[in-house]
């Protein structure tokens, strides 16, 4: 199962630089949630919010002078070493040094912030923040010139400095104590990134069709995947955050719980958007009794080294893959066979427990590898559970292929320009916060 899930993530990372075939037979186009624009929409839907959550997750443990700190900003660093490449790939070498040298320099900002926070230093809380804008005028003008206009300076700091402001809300409000509004706003935020990789997506497709076989990346099937993706992966994020929370005892503990709930509640209203109210609450109390619950009891268990209410707790988890697993294939008429809904749920389960486990451990390195492999794989349940449900509703779900006029992005450009400049940009602005996503796919 283990190799499906890194040939699976392979896969979505590939997408993000080479669109998959539409699926089109004898001239005829299917309704699916599964094109090449739906797929570039998924993997920057992907890339650009796990970028959030780790932003916002360095902080704080920064902040806390967490023992794991140290090895997230290891990573971090490395993962924006190990861009370069692909950058001067675009833009060639002149570029690529361009980059290095603002982001190096930028790097900075986020240990700063936090410093200045410990501090109480005024003086260099506003000198962090000198620095982000400094930042986002700089990268903004890299942007600009690096796409020959496409993407103006203004349309770039807008969206760089309302994705920083994001970043840093959360963490202040996490520091003056105001947990419920750090969750919330963790919430907005994290959205806001699939927002985003809706309309950069969108605008990719409009200026290039050809390069998407004629599909586009916003319609009613496309919507759907990338709700579905944001709810799992928001999901798994908030699982494995809990249940480190919960194992340190933390402040914020209840408020994580708080995130997840609304998590469910929007969940259910997905579901029963789809399927109907009995559906939605059947939903729920599979998904509250034997998942978040057993999540929870895990954690009590592993601190008070009770070996049977562990394995009690992996029982509950086990059965919930299999009960969600069924109530999936039902619901779906079978276009998501039970079997394999619960074999997706179960390696899930395993990502959630493994990752805890190296927490707990200590091995803090192999805990975000662990990390970003079982948040990527969240989004190949989003593009198959999607795709189910509508073969099941085509007609639900159904869109012409190509827009009667052109969306007003604010990006402008012709499709003459390169596909692998909208490609950039969607890396670039994973990076503008100071974290850069490595490929879940290396083994």
């Amino acid at each position: 199962m283990k190799t499906v899930k890194k040939a699976v993530v392979l896969f979505m990372a590939i997408m993000l630089l080479i669109p998959s075939m539409a699926l089109a037979h004898n001239g005829e186009t299917h309704t699916t949630s599964k094109t090449p624009a739906a797929d570039l929409r998924s993997s920057l839907d992907q890339l650009l919010s796990e970028h959030f959550v780790l932003a916002t997750t360095a902080m704080i443990k920064d902040y806390n002078d967490a023992e794991d700190a140290d090895e997230v900003y290891k990573k971090l660093d490395q993962n924006a070493k190990d861009m370069t490449p692909a950058i001067a790939s675009v833009y060639g070498e002149e570029a690529a040094a361009k980059f290095e040298d603002i982001f190096l320099g930028h790097n900075d900002y986020t240990p700063d912030f936090v410093e200045a926070k410990v501090n109480n230093d005024k003086e260099a809380r506003k000198a962090a923040e000198a620095e982000v804008d400094e930042f986002v005028n700089e990268f903004s003008s890299f942007l600009a010139k690096a796409t020959e206009g496409n993407l103006s300076k203004e349309a770039a700091t807008k969206v760089l400095a309302a994705h920083e402001q994001d970043v840093i809300n959360v963490f202040d409000h996490y520091v003056a104590g105001e947990y419920e509004k750090a969750y919330k706003t963790f919430r907005e935020g994290f959205k806001r990134m699939f927002d985003i990789s809706k309309a950069l997506s969108g605008a990719i497709v409009t200026q290039m069709p050809d390069k998407f076989e004629g599909t586009k990346a916003v319609t009613p099937a496309a919507d759907l995947r990338s709700t579905l993706n944001r709810l799992a992966s928001e999901h798994f994020a908030l699982a494995v955050l809990e249940m480190q929370k919960g194992f340190n005892q933390a402040e914020d503990y209840d408020f994580v719980t708080w995130a997840e709930n609304m998590n469910t509640k929007e969940f259910k209203e997905a579901i029963g958007s789809i399927y109907g109210e009995e559906a939605a609450t059947q939903f729920q109390k599979i998904w509250q009794q034997n998942h978040i619950k057993a999540q929870s009891e895990l954690v009590t268990a592993t601190l008070e080294e009770d070996e049977e209410a562990r394995k009690a707790a992996e029982q509950s988890l086990q059965k919930f893959a299999e009960t969600f697993g069924q109530f999936l294939g039902e619901a779906t008429g079978g276009n998501l066979p039970a079997d394999a809904a619960t074999s997706a749920l179960w390696s899930h389960e395993e990502d959630v427990i493994q990752t805890f486990d190296h927490y707990v451990a200590g091995d803090y390195q192999t805990t975000y590898e662990s990390f970003r492999t079982g948040y990527g794989f969240m989004f190949g349940v989003g593009e198959t559970l999607s795709d189910a449900i509508v073969k099941q509703m085509p007609d639900k779900f159904a869109a012409e292929q190509m827009p009667e006029d052109m969306p007003k992005t604010g990006m402008g450009g012709t499709a003459t320009n390169s596909l692998w400049t909208w490609v950039s940009f969607g890396a670039l602005v994973l990076i503008s916060g100071g974290f850069m996503i490595r490929k879940k796919a290396q083994q």
